[in-house]
């Protein structure tokens, strides 16, 4: 994702859309900020008028393909359709459509980067939700006056993950500072992807510049592979430890007899999805419908069949969102800079 790119687009105006209430018509600004007992009714009475609505994720393995016919089944009469594309096509698509003028997307769920980028294009509608009450103010970006931008609807969680028979007795690592065990040299790999650098990020934050150099010395090997496949590394030997691995891999694999484990170190790299409302949505009522959706005890529940943790949830080890406190521009530079010490450890 390349902010430079983006910078040039204007800011998309305030539309306003029809919702009989009272024989009062709201617009998108006070329908987004609806919050009376009836808010589900009014919604879904305006979602089955507009008849359907068009969702932009980045969510894959399950939830993206089967979240309409959850949603569709337990509200009747609206269809839902699904565009699902990485971080470059969903920030690439969205803001072309918005230069255009061509308004598609209603709801939009997907990682704090591109959230950030489109809140600063003004692409996004401040928005209420009857379940924000029960989310932690650090997983909801503020926008006053009870409204979010987006609030985080789920979470997956990077840490370390080591081969039981590979690593055993004083060489498990506990934090950080243990993969610079002289047992551990020559067996630890990172994934290249985004899970890596934000890996790094957490190591700078947690145990600063020179501990991540002490790393070259480890022999260290870099994976161009996905989070999956680098635990799939670990199962077979490959590697004895990975600190680029995510829990919810982990959880599936040991439940099938794997011969790993993982373990929380200092920070634990977060991977959050959030949901937000367009400013111009075509179909506001199905819109903010399905966000409720999402946020509520149900679509967490849904979500969580497919190894997604809840921010509503306290896990026993310290979160980190590497992107917290940034612009878009920022965050941007500093994954520049993530990726390149990443490379710079990395055995040739």
């Amino acid at each position: 994702m390349k902010v430079s790119l983006l910078v040039l687009l204007a800011a998309v105006g305030w539309p306003s859309f029809g919702c009989a209430q009272a024989g009062k018509a709201l617009s998108i600004v006070e329908l987004a900020a609806y919050n009376k007992p009836d808010r589900e009714k009014v919604l879904y009475e305006g979602a089955k008028r507009e008849g359907k609505l068009m969702w932009y994720t980045s969510l894959t393995g399950g939830p993206n393909t089967d979240a309409p016919k959850v949603f569709e089944a337990k509200y009747p009469g609206v269809a839902m359709e699904v565009y699902r594309g990485d971080s470059d096509a969903l920030i690439s698509r969205i803001t072309q459509e918005a230069q255009a003028k061509r308004y598609i997307v209603d709801t939009i769920e997907t990682t704090f980067p591109i959230l950030k980028v489109l809140q600063e294009l003004k692409l996004l509608a401040p928005y209420f939700s009857p379940h924000l009450q029960h989310y932690p103010d650090d997983v909801k970006e503020n926008a006053g006056k009870g409204l979010v931008h987006w609030a985080t609807d789920r979470e997956s969680y990077i840490d370390l993950a080591y081969n039981t028979n590979v690593v055993q007795g004083s060489a498990v690592p506990k934090s950080y500072k243990d993969l610079l065990k002289p047992d551990l040299k020559g067996k630890i790999g990172f994934a290249t992807t985004d899970t890596g650098a934000r890996v790094i990020a957490a190591m700078l934050t947690s145990k600063g510049p020179e501990f991540v150099q002490k790393l070259k010395a480890q022999q260290i090997s870099l994976h161009s592979v996905s989070g999956r496949a680098i635990l799939d590394m670990v199962i077979s030997g490959e590697l004895g430890v990975s600190p680029t691995v995510f829990l919810s891999h982990s959880r599936v694999s040991i439940s099938k007899g794997a011969p790993i484990k993982w373990m929380p170190m200092d920070l634990v790299p977060t991977n959050a999805g959030g949901v937000a409302i367009p400013a111009n949505a075509p179909h506001p009522h199905g819109a903010l419908l399905f966000g409720d959706f999402l946020l509520s005890p149900e679509g967490q529940k849904f979500l969580s069949k497919y190894g997604l943790d809840s921010a509503v949830n306290k896990p026993d080890f310290k979160r980190f969102y590497a992107e917290a406190g940034m612009t878009a521009e920022k965050y941007e530079k500093e994954n520049e800079k993530w990726e390149k010490l990443l490379r710079e450890i990395g055995k040739k």
